[in-house]
């Protein structure tokens, strides 16, 4: 049995991971966060302990590990602007790191931790879970055994709503979030390196708070791609039928069905990590390295292939 610590335990996905934790057999010892409404623990781990200020957290690992019962790992939840701070910490204290999407920011922050790595001799993780998704990893497969050579045509599509909390929010703060292509699209465009290989050249149509779309070119495919945290790009006979999300890929006109199988990936994902084949840094690198340029390259409304949804926007 690992014993686990978890920083973000109030958030929104902080329940998946608690979840994960038990299901794969192991315990939670210790969990922080700001917000003490975090009665979400006590169906998983009542007797956990529970901090609101980071020192003292700190120093409880810090003890625990000198007390020869220190952490296996550290489960980080927190807002993105706090993943490397947090990530820092459990390495200090003996622990290996297993953090949510975005692992960090910037590729300088991806680099630092490296060499965290191998000052501490222990290993940062994170949590790509569309890379266990069965209907995913299929494709993958037939990708690879189609040894396509050209550059297949990819449209990525994603729309999911946010009430006003969300802009009023850290997520609604690019300094803090690192803008909707880190918040909710580093898992979209991991999948395309994954598939597709690294970016070779990237053009952002639109930045808003709202909404990021335009054109990349990796290795093998040449992608328009929209996101958006606006209910009005749903498409309309999915919200008729009351629906406040829609994902699409599509590839050389085939579009890729995915909506479903979302329930058990975090469990997945641990259960790889558990087993020493989980995702570092080498994994989400060339997605945090696209996510950073589309955060900060000029925006060019007029530039190529730009994504349908534009057009009508």
């Amino acid at each position: 049995m690992k014993r686990f610590g978890l920083t973000g335990a109030a958030g929104y996905i902080a329940p998946r991971h608690l979840k994960a934790i038990q299901e794969t057999g192991n315990t939670l010892d210790v969990a922080l966060d700001p917000f003490d409404s975090v009665g979400v623990m006590d169906a998983y781990f009542p007797r956990a302990e529970f901090f609101t200020q980071p020192e003292l957290f700190e120093q409880y690992l810090h003890t625990a590990r000198d007390e020869g019962r220190g952490l296996d790992y550290l489960s980080i939840c927190a807002p993105n602007y706090l993943h490397g701070p947090h990530i820092r910490m459990g390495l200090r204290a003996g622990a290996d790191a297993l953090c949510e999407k975005p692992l960090v920011l910037s590729p300088e922050e991806l680099r630092g931790l490296a060499h965290e790595e191998q000052r501490t001799g222990q290993r940062v993780w994170t949590i790509l879970q569309l890379r266990v998704h069965e209907a995913l990893t299929a494709l993958k497969d037939k990708l690879d055994q189609e040894g396509h050579t050209g550059k297949r045509e990819v449209d990525l599509t994603y729309v999911t709503s946010r009430g006003t909390w969300y802009l009023r929010s850290w997520k609604g703060r690019t300094e803090q979030s690192g803008g909707l292509a880190s918040n909710i699209g580093v898992h979209f465009f991991d999948l395309l390196n994954w598939y597709f290989g690294t970016a070779e050249h990237v053009e952002v149509h639109v930045r808003t708070a709202t909404v990021n779309a335009g054109y990349l070119e990796l290795a093998g495919a040449r992608v328009r791609w929209f996101l958006a945290v606006d209910d009005q790009y749903i498409p309309q006979e999915l919200a008729a039928a009351g629906k406040r999300t829609y994902r699409s890929i599509t590839i050389d006109g085939q579009e890729v069905e995915f909506s479903e199988g979302f329930t058990d990936l975090h469990t997945a994902v641990y259960r790889r990590t558990l087993a020493g084949q989980g995702f570092g840094l080498a994994d989400t690198a060339p997605a945090i390295e696209l996510v950073s340029q589309i955060r900060t390259l000029p925006v060019t409304p007029g530039g190529t292939r730009r994504h349908p949804f534009v057009r009508s926007s």
